[in-house]
């Protein structure tokens, strides 16, 4: 039986490269993201946590400088929250471009798996052609070729 050989094999592996580069690629991104996101959480329950410890020394004996000190913690916390909640969209702007990569790679390795089935699917017709056309001269060949009996005769 003949053996099928795609032509463009290399490409399309090339292309299962570029996927699995475009997936690692969207997984960092992800994970970055996360990071930033974590961040972001930390630096809000910070302004909690100072927010709590001035309501507690307002509670207790006044002490100015420890409320002062804790408000310009929050304010320089929420400046930073600012930075954070940046960066939290320039991750999310940077898995954006790393998922319309990922599709893209998705879809021109489809596209070529696609032509590799139709070119399978191409080459089984070809091979069942040749195989009906080697069946059929054989038997022409049978029957339209002198046998034994009919030259004694």
């Amino acid at each position: 039986m003949a053996k099928f050989i795609y032509k463009m094999q290399n490409i399309l592996t090339i292309k299962f490269k570029m996927e699995e580069q475009a997936k690692t690629a969207y997984g960092n991104a992800r994970l970055k993201l996360t990071e930033e996101e974590e961040k972001l959480n930390a630096l809000h329950q910070k302004v909690i946590r100072y927010q709590e410890r001035i309501r507690n020394i307002m509670q207790s004996t006044l002490k100015l400088l420890e409320i002062r000190q804790c408000e310009e913690a929050i304010e320089i916390t929420k400046y930073h929250i600012k930075l954070q909640q940046i960066s939290v969209k320039k991750a999310e702007q940077q898995l954006e471009a790393a998922r319309v990569r990922l599709n893209a790679a998705i879809l021109e390795r489809k596209t070529h798996e696609k032509l590799k089935e139709k070119s399978f699917e191409e080459f089984k017709q070809e091979f069942e052609s040749e195989q009906r056309k080697e069946i059929d001269e054989l038997v022409s060949y049978k029957y339209n070729s002198p046998t034994e009996y009919q030259e004694e005769t």
